[in-house]
């Protein structure tokens, strides 16, 4: 069984910023705060169960994945950890950025980058090697979860070295919307959700911070305890 509490390194746009409002509205669930929030009406309007269409990105609140969730291994503690993402931030480095469009990826509906970049991969391949002496080793349960009979040949063995499958040239820079959703419902809702991504006029996204989340048990939802500005 999974250990707890777990902790993940993600982006986070910024407890101020127009786009966590958005992400946060659209899951009903400000991973700041921990509050919940009113689903948007064109958000219902489209889907009336748009609480069971956001479910689960619910679960972790608005985020890109650049470390995904783990268990602390044994010895280390959540102030260590705490401590290493403001070394990790401190340390010059360029700063990606990309150009946000909400789009359809692997059936789900996310913001993502307009045209491939390199800059986030790297950011996240830094976070993936750096952070790696936090995470307890993959227990049977949790790899089988993993479902390793469906991935890859390198999935499995990105699964077996970092303890997730999606890392290194599988990295896919996304901030979630919905769950995985079949062609013909997908339509209306990337519609919807592309007319209110256009109203923020955000051309540009800065990766420019990471955020440390928490998961105190299994019914719980991931919450932000602290988040660097990344040293440019």
């Amino acid at each position: 069984m999974t250990g707890f509490p777990r902790y993940a390194i993600y982006f986070a746009a910024g407890a101020d910023s127009a786009l966590s409002r958005f992400g946060a509205e659209l899951l009903g669930y400000d991973a700041y705060t921990g509050n919940e929030l009113p689903f948007p009406e064109e958000a219902l309007h489209v889907a009336p169960d748009w609480r069971d269409v956001s479910a689960d990105p619910r679960k972790y609140g608005f985020h890109a994945t650049l470390k995904a969730p783990m268990t602390l291994a044994p010895g280390r503690t959540e102030a260590e950890l705490a401590a290493a993402c403001a070394a990790f931030a401190g340390k010059a480095r360029r700063i990606p950025a990309i150009r946000p469009v909400v789009d359809s990826i692997s059936g789900f509906i996310a913001v993502i980058p307009a045209e491939p970049v390199d800059a986030p991969q790297q950011l996240a391949a830094d976070c993936v090697r750096d952070f790696d002496s936090f995470r307890a080793a993959l227990t049977t349960e949790d790899r089988e979860r993993r479902k390793p009979e469906k991935l890859s040949e390198r999935q499995r063995d990105y699964l077996d070295r970092w303890g997730y499958p999606y890392v290194m040239e599988e990295f896919r820079f996304h901030m979630t919307l919905t769950g995985r959703l079949d062609a013909e419902r997908r339509g209306p809702i990337l519609e919807m959700l592309r007319a209110k991504f256009a109203a923020l006029k955000l051309d540009t996204l800065a990766i420019d911070r990471i955020a440390l989340f928490r998961q105190d048990n299994a019914a719980s939802r991931f919450r932000i305890i602290g988040e660097w500005a990344l040293a440019k």
